[in-house]
């Protein structure tokens, strides 16, 4: 059994696609998962599996919360070692800053380099970001609600393709403890 944090992308947010968490956890139980836990209501689950496919698994849970709540919501499954190591290769100082200045936004797949060229980094001072494996990591001094470079970088045409899914540094320190072995 492996552990996995299952990151669901835009419920509970603003009244629409309502996913109670304790029928998440059912949902998750119902396709054999064990240890299940949920965390904050905006789409986190940690969950034991034998399964080794953290795509299959997510596609699995997709239709699973689909089926049950009768609307598409995309799902990105890692495990607790990438997670782990995502916290790690972080290039800002995230023990020095506040949660809600630093994000991570996961991505289903690695964008290629060059989708964010046309983003001049030094026009969104102080405001940065850094590309890692599988994620980008955000500094917004004054949070994403009002980063104009988090905007920038989650536009159509930078993200076109790729499932992207963003938590707080705070959420990512949580995930990072829920699924430590």
């Amino acid at each position: 059994m492996k552990k996995y944090a299952a990151l669901l992308r835009g419920i509970n947010v603003g009244g629409k696609k309502k996913v109670p968490m304790a029928e998440l956890r059912s949902v998750l139980e119902e396709l054999g998962h064990r240890d299940v836990q949920t965390y904050l209501q905006s789409g986190n689950a940690v969950f034991s599996s034998a399964g080794q496919d953290p795509a299959a698994l997510a596609r699995e849970l997709e239709a699973a919360v689909e089926s049950r709540f009768g609307f598409p919501v995309k799902v990105l499954v890692v495990d607790g070692a990438y997670l782990r190591a995502v916290a790690e290769a972080c290039p800002f100082p995230a023990a020095e800053l506040e949660g809600r200045q630093l994000h991570a936004t996961f991505f289903s797949e690695q964008p290629a380099p060059d989708r964010f060229a046309a983003i001049d980094p030094a026009a969104y001072l102080p405001e940065e970001y850094r590309l890692g494996d599988r994620v980008l990591y955000l500094y917004a001094p004054g949070g994403l609600g009002t980063s104009e470079l988090g905007a920038a970088l989650h536009r159509p045409a930078v993200l076109k393709g790729v499932d992207a899914t963003t938590r707080n540094w705070n959420t990512v320190a949580k995930l990072v403890e829920l699924t430590a072995d």
